[in-house]
């Protein structure tokens, strides 16, 4: 039976206004917060193996999280509060709050390397790509962009939308489709095709013919550290039911909401592939760095045609695609964290909303998280280094909340069994078991993989590395409990 705290009215002062979005604002919202330039550069550190692990994260992940969390968030959509609820239907209140908490942690280990990707780009706004790998500088912008995306995103739900759609628009889709097109230009004109000529000393993706490095399709594994980017290339598709908590504010949730997700699915996993594909032409694998491989690649084919004052342009439209990124995020799993701090797991504070209806205390709180954890870029010499091991992290945390949705899924299918459900996975309570439980294999697979410190960047200390995700992973996943503790306790007494 559904918890009936979660259909509790609340005062003013601590719900969030509903206010009518349409699927495809939505479905863009999704594909922003899914969907970023900062995806391309790790595809095309594959090479020409993307397309395999592209296709092995889009059965294993991208197809059983859109359908489990489609049937979950139409299902709950009247009840709102997105994984939270999802998990604490299935396992109770302090699994939810773990679940959401794990959401909001990841997201907030997840800005600092889209912040790092936006602050590269402003280094070639002001003509001075040297910098996009000067910690220092890419520490000072990501700060920057992140403060100016969170007082943005203040003005409410409407303006979130237009704002995150827009942005993507312009930010996102024109960059690439101008990168896609001088790449398919490229090619087609006889210039040389970067991946043809591949270092012989990385036989993951390329094999030596007469002391050539030539691209390989079916990559050649030899360790899991050879593989460890499957997991990274998984998780740029992760996300996919952050926004769930919008759906109530579609016209029509229980139909318009997969129609949303199966259009951002589709679109997202059309435009990683073109772009990834792009940089692997033009840019050689030795030049490409995961926080500015795109503008690698604008700044040498630009200059190639002579036009590299185009440059400057599409690095701006990059910031403009980075900032909505992060606008769409702030609006989801802080909304969640929301109905944790109303149902009683988080300090009455937390619930404070602005006029517009916006959760400005979560929003604080987080933003002087992010600050500290962009303070990395700082001490760190190789941004790329920080960068991935950011990642890492982001990654195995929010693999566990993964795991904790597929459980639920199949769980509440099982208890559960009456409840209308307006869209269902295929197959009934079996088909829920076979894919909820492939989802739930393939995500624990890539949470292991996180640990593992990856053959194609410079890692100097591999037992530090591997030490830094157990240790985060491990702080995130008590945190929760020891506030539900302290929670728990307050309440009781109060």
């Amino acid at each position: 039976m559904i918890d009936s705290n979660s259909k509790q009215s609340h005062n003013s002062d601590s719900t969030p206004k509903k206010s009518g979005i349409t699927v495809i604002s939505l479905t863009l919202m999704i594909a922003a917060a899914v969907t970023s330039l900062r995806g391309v550069p790790i595809m095309s550190q594959e090479e020409l193996t993307m397309f395999v692990y592209l296709i092995i994260a889009a059965i294993s992940f991208l197809v059983p999280a859109a359908l489990v969390s489609a049937e979950l968030g139409t299902t709950y959509a009247e009840i709102g509060g997105g994984v939270y609820t999802w998990v604490k239907e299935a396992f109770g209140k302090k699994f939810g709050f773990l679940a959401v908490f794990l959401q909001w942690s990841q997201n907030i280990v997840w800005y600092p390397t889209t912040l790092a990707f936006g602050s590269a780009s402003i280094a070639y706004i002001i003509d001075r790509p040297d910098l996009a790998t000067n910690g220092k500088f890419i520490g000072f912008f990501a700060i920057l962009i992140y403060w100016v995306s969170t007082f943005l995103s203040f003005r409410g739900t409407n303006f979130i939308s237009k704002i995150s759609s827009k942005g993507f628009l312009f930010g996102t889709i024109v960059p690439l489709i101008t990168l896609i097109g001088f790449a398919t230009y490229w090619a087609l004109t006889g210039n040389p095709l970067a991946f043809d000529h591949l270092p012989t000393d990385q036989p993951t993706i390329a094999f030596v013919h007469n002391g050539v490095g030539e691209p390989r399709i079916i990559p050649h594994l030899t360790s899991l550290g050879n593989i460890v980017f499957l997991s990274t290339i998984i998780l740029l598709f992760a996300g996919i039911e952050a926004l769930a908590v919008h759906a109530a504010e579609l016209k029509n949730p229980k139909k318009d909401y997969p129609k949303a997700m199966l259009l951002a699915s589709v679109f997202c996993f059309i435009i990683l592939a073109l772009g990834g594909l792009s940089v692997s032409i033009i840019l050689p694998y030795n030049n490409i760095t995961l926080q500015a491989g795109v503008l690698e690649s604008f700044s040498l084919i630009f200059d190639h045609y002579k036009i590299g004052w185009l440059t400057n342009i599409i690095a701006i439209l990059v910031v403009i695609g980075c900032s909505s990124c992060i606008i769409s995020w702030l609006s989801g799993p802080s909304t969640a964290l929301l109905y944790t701090a109303r149902d009683g797991q988080l300090p009455k504070f937390l619930t404070k909303l602005n006029k517009n209806g916006i959760q400005t205390n979560i929003l604080f709180v987080q933003g002087a998280l992010v600050t500290l954890l962009c303070s990395m870029y700082f001490v760190l010499e190789d941004v790329s280094v920080a960068f991935f091991l950011l990642s890492s992290l982001t990654g195995a945390i929010y693999l566990i909340m993964y795991m904790l949705m597929y459980l639920s899924g199949i769980k509440l299918r099982k208890t559960q069994p009456d409840i209308p459900r307006p869209f269902k996975v295929p197959g009934g309570t079996y088909g829920m078991s076979v894919i909820g439980g492939f989802g739930f294999v393939a995500v624990a697979f890539a949470f292991i993989l996180c640990f593992i410190p990856p053959t194609q960047l410079p890692i100097n200390s591999p037992i530090v590395y591997t030490l830094f995700i157990v240790g985060g992973v491990s702080v995130f996943v008590l945190i929760p409990f020891i506030i539900n503790k302290i929670m728990s306790k307050k309440n009781t007494v109060n």
